[in-house]
């Protein structure tokens, strides 16, 4: 210690520098620890993730183009069979128009 009453430490957590006045307990200085770059990664381990991320994304947009051109094909047999429904059913009667089912929901068509 020195003649002042102030503490000189070392932060276990973070490694930073304090110097603590012993009287009052108020921190007088703080210098924050030098990091190292980059998370203290080489260059090798940077680069080795940049190619592990190109990887993974890679793999992400092929899996997605995938399902979207199985997704073209669905759509397409779904159309096939509502259009061949479609060509089968030719019905007669005419298509039910708006206003005849607010009729029929209130009871009013069968008075008409």
């Amino acid at each position: 210690m020195s003649a002042d009453k102030s503490l000189r430490l070392n932060c276990p957590e973070c490694s930073a520098e304090l110097v603590i006045d012993s009287a009052t307990g108020t921190i007088l200085y703080h210098e924050a620890a030098q990091k190292a770059p980059a998370g203290g990664k080489t260059l090798e381990s940077l680069m080795q993730g940049l190619e592990d991320d190109k990887n993974r994304v890679e793999g992400i947009f092929e899996r997605e183009k995938a399902a979207l051109a199985d997704q073209d094909r669905l759509l397409d047999e779904r159309f096939r069979e509502v259009m061949s429904r479609v060509d089968e059913g030719d019905d007669e009667t005419p298509p039910l128009r708006p206003l005849d089912l607010d009729g029929a929901a209130h009871g009013d068509a069968s008075s008409k």
